[in-house]
């Protein structure tokens, strides 16, 4: 009786894994997360876009993450304790919607602080001796601690969008004058191209649009020894007194946006510069004070392959950073990177943000840009603001997109669609994934990606972004995942 009754076991679970059950949830506007049941099935619908046979090695995938902004602080913070408890669950819990395991930490003032700081503004403090975090303290760390009751062992990543402004040669902290956004002397301009003309590298980028155009050819940071070095120390001492808060930073980039010359908190560097800093400075100021912290290069937001190839080929600069980050136009580059660069780890570091449309088509370039950087390799996501206020506009007048916005008059609060977006990656691909599969949107307007999860189980994301329904088939070993895709949805189907 033993070994029939083992036998009819082994026959049902059998069974149970030829039927191949997945949850399927769908997101259309204004029908936001409609789940039902599917079933893979023995002949497919369609001609299969892609097939799988199990043994896909892939590429890992470790965390979902996001930036803590004071600006976001203070959107939370307009409402009542029972919702912001509740939004919080839902961003870092292990059990929540968005399951954000990282966090990105901006080193002195980004565009979303609440103004201009930095931890040490006294001009000439080599040593560093009025260095503190005091400002952070206000937000930014009161910002952590809350998303870290619901997720103790997050990880950190900092970088800054600007050094302290008397380390810079227009001795200010934007790139760019702007009458509207900040008090720069506009005669100080002309330092960002050196006094040159037009653009002196005729590259092309893969879009055929080059970013930025013209390119700088001046570093903003002070290139004298004395400066370079205590802008090393600055990221010491930052690390060590974050540390001394319980918030372990385990990676730093030297810099956000290199190459966004802009009216807000930035810094212009040249390829030299750059190297200049990370390998005689950054890097073994690291490996001295905090060898426990990675450097990596970035964040990339130039589709120029040839600028970031001089960098990335330069010897010493190879040995000085573990990975590279890439965001905006610089995810252009990540497969050619990827190719030419295999060893290198590669991360995406901030989602497109938009101009505050708070849209379905915000959701749908979302989507579609997390299927972009996962399928070509990048094994973290961080996203930008979680939550706004209102229009969401920034302190220097940039109307940006969030996942969640704030009517700061009735202190209330609205899940927009970009929310749904990443919700249907980031609950069903969890840290220790692995990407088996990927199809990009390309002209038909169809991205799907296939993750393993650590259980063994799959997850398929696929979005529709025409105006028909579509059906789409996934070979799966000798089974087909046929998925009938509604007009401009958005979809999970997970193995049960």
């Amino acid at each position: 009786m033993r070994k029939l009754f083992s036998a009819a076991a082994a026959l049902m679970i059998a069974s149970a894994a030829v039927a191949q059950t997945f949850t399927a949830v769908t997101s259309t506007e204004g029908g936001e997360w409609r789940e039902s049941k599917v079933k893979a099935e023995r002949k497919a619908a369609a001609e299969p876009l892609l097939e799988l046979t199990g043994n896909e090695e892939g590429t890992p995938f470790d965390h979902w993450g996001h930036c803590f902004n004071e600006l976001a602080w203070d959107a939370l913070c307009l409402l009542p304790e029972a919702d912001r408890d509740e939004l919080l669950h839902r961003f870092f819990a292990p059990d929540g919607d968005l399951r954000f395991t990282m966090g990105r930490i901006p080193m002195n003032a980004n565009d979303y602080a609440r103004s201009w700081y930095s931890c040490d503004e006294v001009a000439g403090d080599f040593e560093l001796r009025h260095f503190n975090i005091d400002r952070d303290r206000q937000a930014i760390i009161p910002f952590i601690r809350a998303a870290q009751k619901h997720a103790p062992q997050m990880t950190f990543w900092a970088s800054p969008w600007c050094p302290p402004s008397w380390m810079k040669i227009n001795a200010d902290y934007p790139v760019r004058s702007d009458k509207r956004y900040n008090t720069m002397d506009p005669r100080k301009d002309y330092l960002l191209y050196g006094g040159a003309e037009g653009d002196r590298d005729d590259y092309k980028a893969p879009t055929g649009k080059t970013f930025p155009n013209p390119l700088s050819q001046t570093d903003y940071m002070i290139q004298d020894p004395r400066y370079l070095q205590a802008y090393a120390d600055f990221f010491s001492r930052f690390i060590t007194e974050y540390a001394a808060e319980g918030i372990n930073i385990g990676m730093v980039m030297y810099q956000n946006e290199a190459w966004s010359y802009t009216p807000y908190p930035g810094c212009a560097w040249t390829p030299e510069g750059i190297i200049r800093f990370n390998t005689q400075y950054l890097a073994p100021t690291m490996r001295r004070d905090h060898p426990e912290v990675q450097v990596y290069f970035g964040t990339i937001n130039t589709n120029r392959l040839n600028i970031i190839d001089q960098v990335l080929s330069d010897t010493a600069m190879a040995a000085a950073v573990s990975g590279v980050g890439l965001q905006w136009e610089g995810g252009q580059l990540l497969p050619a990177l990827r190719k030419k660069y295999p060893k290198m780890r590669f991360v995406q570091t901030e989602s497109e943000c938009g101009w505050g449309a708070f849209d379905w088509r915000a959701a749908e370039h979302t989507f579609e840009r997390i299927n972009h950087y996962l399928g070509n390799g990048c094994e973290d996501y961080t996203f930008w603001n979680a939550i706004l206020a209102d229009n969401g506009v920034s302190t220097w007048g940039w109307k940006q997109n969030a996942l969640v916005r704030v009517d700061s008059k009735k202190r209330t609060y609205t899940l927009t669609p970009e929310y749904y977006a990443v919700r249907h990656y980031a609950q069903f691909v969890p840290q220790g994934s692995r990407i088996v599969g990927f199809a990009p949107a390309g002209k038909q307007g169809l991205p799907v990606l296939v993750a393993r999860t650590p259980g063994g189980k799959l997850a398929v994301m696929a979005g529709n972004f025409g105006d028909s329904q579509r059906t789409v088939t996934l070979r799966l070993g000798k089974k087909y995942l046929n998925m009938t895709l509604a007009p401009h949805s958005l979809n999970t189907f997970a193995e049960r």
